[in-house]
């Protein structure tokens, strides 16, 4: 499918988000991606012209958007540059990172860093459709300045009572924002402060993979199986 560039804007240090037209007839679900590929970009490199991405716009909305994180590469520096109307080709939806249909067993999202796109796509949709699931999602950065979508996920449970939000920084010695929430990365002692495991929560984690392992581990040292964890790594293309 041909898709065009509508804009972008910083959503945090570092990271953009970037704004596409929606294709007719394009539909996916929270939590999926797309593979998205530049048409006769002015430059390339060895990597490529397609990456994937996790779409962090909800179904609902009249546009398809992905954020990333900025690093000098070809494929990058083309997105920083774009005009409004370039021209894109997607591939997919893909992917099933996205919630479960029983609403009596919480979901408890992980998010590390750039991992919070298919949460935010998620948590968005379930507040606009007023799902009756518990959500509860633990995002870590290092500092206030580097989470993307932070103040808007802080003041999501106004929309969605059903939904908690755990923020966690892991360096606020080189942050100059203030920060009242958790400090240090997520473990046992955080995860089981906030979530009641006597309901058999599902896990979701998204972030590089060393932090999904991590969790991982952590969660099967703390009693959950692998059957109730659903992981998607973030390389840092």
């Amino acid at each position: 499918m041909q898709t065009k560039f509508i804009d972008s804007r910083a959503v945090a240090e570092g990271t953009m988000l970037f704004k596409f037209e929606k294709p007719e007839g394009f539909t996916h679900k929270a939590g999926q991606s797309i593979d998205l590929t530049l048409v006769n970009p002015p430059e390339t490199d060895t990597e490529g012209n397609t990456r994937p991405f996790s779409l962090v716009s909800a179904p609902t909305d009249d546009y398809l958007a992905i954020a990333t994180r900025m690093r000098d590469t070809a494929f990058k520096r083309v997105l920083k540059g774009l005009s409004a109307g370039a021209e894109f080709s997607i591939e997919g939806p893909f992917g099933d990172l996205t919630l479960h249909e029983n609403t009596k067993r919480p979901a408890v999202f992980l998010a590390g860093g750039i991992g919070i796109t298919p949460f935010h796509s998620i948590s968005v949709d379930a507040a606009e459709r007023k799902l009756s699931h518990t959500i509860i999602l633990f995002y870590s950065n290092r500092r206030p300045e580097d989470a993307a979508f932070l103040e808007e996920l802080m003041h999501l449970p106004e929309k969605n009572p059903n939904f908690t939000f755990v923020g966690t920084m892991t360096d606020m010695s080189s942050s100059t924002r203030e920060w009242s929430g958790e400090q240090g990365y997520i473990g046992a002692t955080m995860l089981n402060k906030h979530v009641d495991q006597a309901f058999m929560p599902i896990y979701y984690i998204a972030g590089p993979g060393a932090m999904v392992a991590a969790m991982r581990k952590m969660l099967n040292e703390n009693g959950v199986s692998n059957d109730d964890i659903r992981t998607e790594e973030f390389s840092g293309y």
